[in-house]
């Protein structure tokens, strides 16, 4: 009897999901249902395989949620993360296994108990980040520990960005993800260890504070600290390492662009502001105390910016007409709506993942150094490095459930030699592989 997958969801990320498990369908007799709220959507990602349907799916509609799920052999949840518990709840109701690529919340944490009783796998934080990160982390972690060695340093960093021959403009940078996640990354206050002492970087300082790192035959990247590292400690094993930090890569000199979006107050995402009939400049001016010097010449002075910053900005339209097609909305919104216009991919244009661990540790009175790093490129729009990285861990974790390879109850996430060992094996035929550097 064919086994019944649901995938509730076919925003960006679920492209290659979708793909993957179509094409994994036949030879292990797999019928997968997509539902998703716009049907359109679904049909173009599905095509006409006939191991494949598309229905309108409403979330919110409890009668259709519990039908469907209950029709299921397995569930994957691409909704937004905020949605995942009303799915897992009915998932562990009907004792249907789940599989999510975001982090776990403490709703989900709340369901441990539950799902083990009744049988059920939640397994959740399996796509890029969280998710590969993890798995290829761990691998080496339990490498060295097998060793004998101790580590003393570990730190990783992650990014997605747009392919070197798709980049167009001083920014070298576009969204391949959800752009309102980059307009409002690193708010709040970034933690994380060094040398055994506890630092902390404010939003207002987080990106004048970077790290230069080279990766593979990619160049250099610049990198910020991620908001929290001290969890990585436990999930991780690593409780009394001495160093652990977790960081965001982009392009050397988007940092510092950035920084001025902080420190004028446009990723403020607090309160609204009445922006109808503004132009991009009169949103610029806005944020500047009043002055008889142009914005650039007072950007200059007050902010002390190079003129690097200033061709950045004015790029963007910042010192032009172009209206805002808003009314009220957070700063941050407008700032997302203005981005959009400029930073959206290409019909041309590709875009990249970078990933790069790096590991210090002892091992018979030395210490040693290794970098573990991978690079993916994606195919198109739709076939996107990021839709690739997200979608394909999860999909191949839900075959594997599926086939009693990954076994196990209640809330899990990878990091676990019996779910990471055939996830990273299967990656590695998709171009998802690591390259490891010893440094010294």
């Amino acid at each position: 009897m064919s086994q019944k997958i649901f995938i509730i969801g076919a925003g960006r990320s679920a492209s290659s999901l979708i793909k993957y498990l179509i094409d994994e369908s036949v030879e292990n007799d797999f019928e997968i249902k997509v539902g998703d709220r716009d049907l359109s959507l679904v049909e173009d990602k599905i095509g006409t395989h006939d191991r494949a349907s598309a229905i309108s799916f409403d979330v919110f509609n409890d009668a259709q949620r519990i039908e469907e799920i209950q029709k299921a052999d397995i569930v994957i949840s691409m909704l937004p993360a905020s949605l995942h518990f009303k799915v897992a709840q009915d998932c562990v109701k009907y004792k249907k296994n789940l599989v999510t690529a975001s982090y776990v919340s403490e709703e989900i944490q709340s369901l441990d108990a539950q799902a083990k009783e009744n049988g059920v796998l939640l397994l959740n934080e399996i796509g890029l980040d969280p998710g590969i990160d993890h798995m290829s982390a761990m691998k080496i972690i339990n490498e060295i520990k097998a060793k004998g060695g101790e580590l003393k340093s570990f730190k990783s960093y992650c990014g997605g960005l747009v392919a070197p021959e798709s980049v167009s403009s001083p920014w070298q940078y576009k969204f391949t993800w959800n752009p309102r996640n980059v307009v409002l990354a690193g708010q709040g206050t970034a933690q994380y260890i060094r040398n055994g002492k506890y630092k902390y970087i404010p939003y207002h300082r987080l990106f004048k504070r970077t790290e230069s790192i080279s990766i593979l035959q990619q160049g250099k990247f610049e990198a910020y600290a991620n908001r929290d590292s001290l969890s990585y400690r436990e999930v991780y094993g690593l409780k009394n390492i001495p160093t652990l930090l977790r960081g965001t890569l982009r392009r050397p000199g988007y940092c510092e662009s950035w920084d001025l979006f902080v420190e004028l107050g446009m990723t403020d995402d607090s309160y609204q502001m009445d922006v109808s009939g503004m132009t991009y400049h009169d949103f610029l001016n806005s944020f500047m105390r009043e002055a008889n010097n142009t914005s650039q010449e007072h950007l200059k002075s007050h902010f002390g910016i190079s003129e690097t910053v200033l061709t950045k900005f004015d790029w963007l339209g910042f010192f032009g007409d172009t209206k805002i097609e808003l009314q009220m909305a957070t700063p941050a919104q407008v700032l997302q709506n203005i981005l959009e216009s400029k930073w959206t991919l290409g019909v041309n244009d590709k875009d990249m993942v970078v990933m790069q661990h790096q590991f210090v540790y002892e091992l018979e009175g030395s210490e040693h150094e290794l970098h573990s790093s991978f690079v993916t490129f994606g195919e198109d729009q739709t076939y996107t490095g990021m839709a690739k990285t997200v979608g394909l861990p999860v999909g191949v974790a839900t075959k594997l459930i599926l086939k009693g390879v990954i076994k196990g109850e209640g809330v899990k996430v990878p990091v676990s030699e019996e779910i990471y060992n055939p996830v990273l094996a299967e990656l590695e035929k998709f171009g998802i592989e690591f390259t490891e550097e010893e440094i010294r």
